[in-house]
């Protein structure tokens, strides 16, 4: 155990993260968050991040969860966004934006449905009514990557910070 707890401290390390007074450092970028979403350690050392919030009505705190893989790692934006929406039980109800970020243009894609909730090559539990919102956010050398998961209705109380959220490393010059 105490083998695997320092494996995922050096893995935390290796990709640069860094969490305190609202902000978190992901692979160079220094993304702001508000006050209400909490900075906590990676359960996993595929993510670069995680910020946890909690939302009036929803039964756990939503996630969202940031990950950089490197330069040449991660695919591009059209790969990511099709594999998100490939997450849905069936194709769903969706929208890919471009956000300026003060000159930098970020990737959202926001999708409604039946989500298949899961690790990544485990066990599914579909969730009816569920948003995703998933972020392309280009980094000095390769993208950082958000995905935020959670009822429809919860996610919407959050969907205005997490736009902010996603344009916070970019500030106006």
């Amino acid at each position: 155990m105490k083998r695997l707890l320092s494996l995922l401290a050096l893995a935390a390390l290796s990709t640069s993260v860094l969490a305190e007074d609202g902000k978190l450092a992901v692979a160079g970028l220094n993304f702001a968050y508000p006050a209400t979403w909490t900075s906590v350690p990676p359960t996993s050392p595929m993510r670069a991040g995680t910020l946890q919030i909690a939302v009036e009505g929803a039964e756990k705190p939503l996630e969202a969860v940031f990950y950089y893989f490197g330069a040449g790692q991660g695919g591009d934006a059209q790969a990511n966004i099709t594999r998100w929406l490939g997450q849905f039980a069936s194709p769903p109800e969706s929208k890919t934006e471009e956000i300026d970020a003060n000159g930098t243009k970020v990737t959202l894609v926001t999708a409604t449905g039946t989500y298949n909730d899961g690790p990544m090559m485990g066990p599914k539990t579909p969730k009816d009514n569920y948003t995703l919102l998933g972020a392309i956010v280009p980094g000095n050398d390769a993208p950082v990557f958000i995905k935020l998961t959670g009822p429809k209705d919860a996610v919407a109380k959050v969907s205005d910070s997490f736009k902010s959220l996603l344009k916070s490393p970019f500030p106006a010059k």
